[in-house]
């Protein structure tokens, strides 16, 4: 197959634990052809196309890729187009999901479907599948916020828009800093917050779940907060544990893995902490890597198989 990758800069990959990369490698071991480009090399001209280059994989640690060519491309030439920009999900992400949609209108195989990474707000999609979730208000309205830290007394509070941690706050049962949290996440009400019940099974990690043409990837990666921290993302510091999947993550998965995949998700990463879901990742999702060293189980191999036959 002839693969495009549209992703962040290939000069900016941390390729011993980057998700897009290992994906790459395994397509790369079975001789699919690769190519990348940036959202910003997106255009339309009564086809969607993009400035491509098609690259070939080294081996080496440093200079990872040689460019074999450098082309102007429609995306209905490609067998499989995989959208792995990292967000910030912003208004030129939504644009480039808009134009990913046009070309598959034309015939394009994109993954994840555009219209389904719009439609599912990574910490919004959570709510279709409330009875997996601890108690939880999203709001703009600072009197209903304090009243939901009155009821629970320990609440994480955070930004509907944050990746990686960022924005996060705790707040204890003494309410400190609690009006300063809800005037800077809220902008003094002009951007709605997210407060959800403290979960104190943090301390054994933040846990990505991976879903993967529906199905359940067997281990997960438990991101530990370290220190006095509060975040186990790895981007904040945490730790990464891959473990074997417990029951209540295996109900929670197999009972979303299905409907996310029949709206175009080939891959999905759940958020858990404890018994409950907590995020349900869309857009790039990880660790990969991560599970597959610790574990042996070959993460990407299962990614490559289910797209294939979905291609």
């Amino acid at each position: 197959m002839q693969i495009l990758f549209i992703a962040d800069p290939l000069d900016q990959f941390k390729i011993y634990k980057d998700t897009t990369f290992s994906m790459m490698r395994e397509a790369a071991r079975r001789g699919h052809r690769l190519f990348a480009c940036e959202p910003h090399d997106l255009a339309w001209q009564g086809d969607v196309e993009a400035q491509v280059r098609e690259i070939r994989l080294t081996g080496d640690k440093t200079a990872w890729y040689d460019v074999v060519q450098t082309r102007v491309a429609t995306l209905t030439e490609f067998d499989a187009v995989l959208m792995r920009k990292d967000p910030p999900f912003d208004m030129e992400y939504v644009n480039s999901t808009w134009l990913l949609e046009i070309a598959e209108r034309a015939g394009a195989r994109v993954f994840n479907r555009p219209q389904a990474i719009r439609d599912h707000s990574e910490k919004l999609a959570i709510a279709e599948f409330k009875q997996y979730v601890t108690p939880t208000l999203v709001t703009r309205d600072a009197a209903r916020l304090r009243a939901f830290h009155a009821e629970h007394g320990d609440v994480i509070f955070k930004p509907l828009d944050g990746m990686g941690g960022t924005g996060i706050f705790r707040i204890g049962e003494d309410g400190r800093n609690l009006g300063s949290v809800i005037e800077t996440l809220g902008e003094h009400g002009r951007r709605s917050v997210m407060a959800q019940r403290f979960i104190p099974e943090i301390k054994q990690g933040d846990k990505r779940i991976l879903l993967i043409g529906g199905e359940v990837v067997p281990f997960a990666l438990a991101r530990i907060p370290q220190g006095n921290e509060v975040r186990g993302n790895l981007a904040a510091g945490g730790l990464g544990e891959a473990r074997p999947i417990t029951a209540r993550d295996r109900e929670i998965a197999e009972a979303l893995g299905p409907v996310l995949w029949s709206r175009g998700l080939l891959l999905v990463g759940l958020d858990a902490i404890g018994d409950y879901l907590t995020e349900v990742n869309v857009t790039s999702p990880t660790c990969f890597q991560e599970i597959t060293d610790q574990t042996g189980f070959d993460v990407p191999k299962m990614f490559i198989d289910a797209l294939e036959r979905a291609v």
